[in-house]
């Protein structure tokens, strides 16, 4: 299948493995590449920029295949070394770039002059135009299904998608409750030219997670996540768990007097423990609502060979009722 973004990123299926802490490690990234996609490295989960070059080094021991690097851009008083990590992906030959979070804009001029396409991930319209505006080359639009950080406004994939269309000149993908090869279809025909799945990669058998995770996943219904941080205007979707039960309790009983520090116990620092030890009791990780379609723990290749198969039978059953 060839869309605008199977052509702009040199991948042979549209669909793109989103940046996930903890989770886009190399073995990832080139899981999903081997299969046809797009895999994507998660920048910050490398500690400096020499570790995410040595990240990227190992990735290109395992793939031929196109991949991207996901740079988010986080507020915080401590920044990454946003310039060493720009340099370690420039020398890294990756040809892909994901950014997330505030405004990539101080990014772009040294990743552009380095042929490097940016697709940028987006809660809403108006951030999607204004990334279109400042020179990216895709967008990632995200609705508010996802797992992460949906933004503020509370708009669905079936609206969200249909107005990206109407006012984007630069493709996008649909990001959010993305699963099968009917997220697919839909997701073409509301004007996406692809796909970002998150939440569906780290159940796969490739994702070098706990399988703990994996069997959360599995079991977890749509109504099985949270938001969390809601009064700080920050707001995550995640798995319902012990943890997030007592982040939601602060929440409840501070109000509007709750500060970062409170939950802090909850939320920092606590992937490694959940993603490579297990550990789910131990505060808020990002789960999408999609956790009521996954049901099974598939190799890469096999769910992208599935998703792809089932998008075809469905597009072809479409082309049957068109022509009666």
């Amino acid at each position: 299948m060839k869309t605008a973004i199977t052509e702009m990123f040199g991948i042979e299926h549209p669909i793109i493995q989103g940046g996930m802490h903890y989770v886009g490690f190399a073995e990832m990234a080139a899981a999903v590449s081997n299969a046809g996609g797009l895999g994507i490295i998660t920048g910050l989960t490398q500690k400096t920029p020499q570790d995410l070059a040595n990240e990227i080094a190992r990735c290109k021991d395992m793939t031929d295949k196109p991949f991207g690097v996901n740079i988010t851009i986080l507020p915080t008083l401590t920044p990454p070394d946003y310039p060493g990590i720009v340099k370690a992906v420039i020398e890294g030959g990756v040809k892909v770039v994901e950014t997330a979070g505030r405004n990539p804009s101080e990014l772009l001029p040294p990743l552009k002059d380095a042929g490097i396409k940016v697709i940028h991930k987006c809660t809403s319209v108006r951030h999607s135009l204004k990334a279109q505006a400042i020179g990216c080359d895709a967008v990632s639009v995200d609705g508010f299904e996802c797992g992460g950080h949906p933004g503020e406004d509370d708009v669905p994939n079936f609206i969200l998608l249909p107005r990206a269309a109407d006012e984007l000149e630069i493709p996008f993908v649909s990001s959010g409750g993305m699963a099968d090869g009917r997220s697919l279809v839909a997701s073409l025909a509301m004007g996406a030219q692809g796909m970002n799945m998150g939440t569906r990669f780290i159940a796969t058998k490739e994702a070098p997670v706990h399988e703990n995770v994996k069997q959360a996943i599995v079991a977890a219904s749509e109504l099985d996540t949270r938001l969390v941080m809601r009064p700080l205007r920050n707001t995550e979707r995640v798995l319902n768990n012990a943890g997030v039960e007592r982040l939601l309790e602060k929440e409840k009983e501070l109000g509007d007097a709750l500060t970062i520090q409170d939950i802090l116990p909850e939320v920092a620092g606590v992937y490694p423990s959940i993603m490579q030890e297990g550990d789910m009791d131990k505060g808020a990780w990002s789960c999408g609502m999609v956790a009521g379609l996954i049901n099974d723990i598939p190799t890469c290749q096999e769910l992208i060979d599935g998703i792809m198969s089932d998008a075809e039978a469905i597009l072809a059953r479409m082309n049957g009722m068109q022509a009666a």
